[in-house]
């Protein structure tokens, strides 16, 4: 019975010394959380990131911006030009994108394409190509400088608006109806046509 109530008093004891630890580190850690930087006074060295894991932080960003750049540098590229000569007068037009373009480009290939071109309803001039390029026609609301291609065969200049099925080759920069009107004139008038 004696020994009994030793071991009884050993664990009791035990497990007071293990409670007593636990409340000290309690405390510690209770009192360490609540401590400032500011009231400790302490050096804190900055944490430093290995290098390996910075490249990856950047790497994104700088993939970001090489991507940018390349899309702008390939709409530079693909944005195809072209020059129209009316008399003294040269337009410049942006090319569209797609394969009624790609045949003109290869019409022009071996230099300037003239074209003798005719007024139609007071909106256009138009001129048989003489050979048929691929249609690529969508419905359009054109506006003047736009220049198109129709049923495959016909290069028109609108300088006023329409509406109809129509595949779009291209845009005159910087010209308004008025100018397009005064240089294409009323009449037939020849057009010259070269790549930039």
């Amino acid at each position: 019975m004696a020994e009994a109530n030793k071991r009884q008093g050993a664990a009791y004891g035990m497990k007071k010394l293990i409670s007593m630890v636990l409340s000290i580190t309690m405390l510690f850690l209770i009192t360490a959380c609540g401590n400032s930087k500011e009231s400790q006074n302490v050096n804190i060295e900055p944490e430093t990131v290995p290098e390996s894991e910075l490249q990856t932080v950047i790497q994104p960003e700088e993939a970001a911006l090489k991507n940018t750049a390349m899309e702008n540098t390939e709409q530079e590229v693909t944005e195809m030009k072209m020059k129209i000569q009316v008399g003294d007068t040269i337009f410049t037009a942006t090319l569209a994108e797609n394969s009624s373009v790609d045949a003109l480009i290869e019409l022009m290939a071996d230099g300037s394409l003239t074209l003798n071109m005719s007024d139609y309803a007071g909106m256009e001039k138009g001129a048989d190509l003489g050979v048929t390029l691929p249609q690529n026609n969508e419905q359009m609301n054109t506006q003047a400088g736009d220049i198109i291609l129709y049923q495959g065969r016909t290069f028109v200049i609108y300088y006023d608006t329409n509406s109809w099925s129509l595949t779009p080759i291209g845009k005159i920069d910087n010209a308004d109806a008025e100018e397009l009107r005064e240089v294409l004139g009323t009449g037939d008038v020849t057009v010259t046509l070269f790549l930039e």
